[in-house]
């Protein structure tokens, strides 16, 4: 299992706290996009600034760029970065995607089909030519023409984002990487057998795919604690995330066995009781998502990521000060470092055993 994590900040100090990352062997580097900072520009930064550590979006959100200008980034940052480029991509939601970016929120699976199509194609040096349900290139009532990047060459290895049913075979059919969020590994099969089957469908093997997870790391004498503290932290998530009808978070809990717990968080706080929301979170949310307690109780829970096939953890390090967060994350590396010797598990693209 390998470790990646999210910069600290993007000044001169979280520069420090990415070099002093890589220095302790974390594989990768992880740049959120909301509706604050764009993920694509501080890699770049990054770049000039580390030698080995991947640095990869997660995610940059699909129809706030077109699929050519993604290419282009992607392409400027492969070749900044020395190869270590990954492109994370997603669709958002409509409260981003309608309420920030002022664009429809539409066929969002579609769309990312056809974007992770156009940027291959882009990036193998081919000319620019497509036809698809959302874009079509060059417009076919305009005056362009088909056109070939001149500095194409390079892979991208493009990552996605998925919670959904058809997203997650979406995933398993085209893509290099998943990019987990709101996954529990208890419930892990709602996530990871779509993308194993229709990988398969497609010729390939849930090998061809690196699975990752997004967890908070707390250190701490008393898990149960932490965990009802970043259940509470997961009510907006829940709670307004998305619209009253479109909410992939509520729907990913919802699969995991969690429906009547998160259609009651999201009722509360769209009705303004975020206290009572806040409290309605169930602990497990808060317990099984993330890496919390003392050294064992870490252990045990990369043991459980490790079993159902997670390659990668993307890991948010709690703590008051970059000091503090670089001693958890060292702290981390050497109890991944145990679990990683320990003999493995079964095959991960095996089924689950029947009852």
């Amino acid at each position: 299992m390998r470790v990646g994590t999210y910069p600290s900040s993007f000044d001169a100090g979280g520069v420090e706290y990415v070099r002093n990352a890589e220095r302790l062997g974390v594989d990768s580097l992880w740049t959120p996009e909301a509706w604050m900072y764009d993920a694509l520009t501080p890699l770049g930064y990054f770049a000039a600034v580390t030698e080995r550590i991947r640095l990869a979006t997660g995610v940059v959100q699909l129809g706030a760029r077109s699929p050519a200008m993604l290419a282009m980034s992607a392409l400027a940052l492969q070749q900044m970065s020395g190869g270590r480029f990954v492109l994370g991509v997603g669709t958002s939601g409509p409260q981003v995607m309608e309420g920030w970016h002022g664009v429809p929120f539409d066929r969002p699976v579609t769309r990312t089909s056809e974007t992770i199509d156009i940027i291959r194609l882009i990036a193998s040096g081919e000319r620019a030519t497509y036809r698809g349900e959302v874009y079509e290139l060059p417009l076919p009532d305009g005056q362009g023409r088909p056109l070939r990047s001149p500095v194409a060459g390079a892979e991208i290895p493009i990552y996605v984002a998925a919670m959904g049913p058809a997203n997650l075979r979406l995933t398993g059919a085209k893509a290099d990487g998943w990019v987990g969020t709101a996954f529990l590994p208890e419930s892990g099969d709602v996530f990871i057998d779509p993308i194993r089957r229709a990988a398969e469908a497609a010729g390939r093997s849930l090998d061809d795919i690196e699975l990752t997870a997004a967890v908070t790391l707390e250190f701490g004498d008393d898990p149960e604690e932490a965990a009802r503290r970043h259940a509470a932290g997961y009510a907006f998530t829940i709670g307004a995330m998305g619209s009253s009808s479109t909410n992939f978070y509520n729907r990913a809990f919802a699969r995991q066995g969690f429906g009547e717990a998160v259609e009651k968080v999201q009722s509360l706080w769209q009705a303004g009781d975020r206290d009572a929301a806040r409290a309605a979170v169930p602990i497990e949310i808060g317990l099984h998502t993330n890496l919390l307690g003392r050294d064992t109780d870490v252990a045990d829970r990369l043991r459980r990521y490790r079993e159902v096939g997670i390659d990668m953890l993307r890991v948010n390090v709690a703590g008051e000060d970059d000091t503090s967060r670089l001693d958890s994350l060292a702290r981390l590396m050497d109890i991944v470092a145990t679990v990683n010797s320990e003999p493995p598990p079964r095959d991960r693209g095996a089924e689950a055993d029947p009852p």
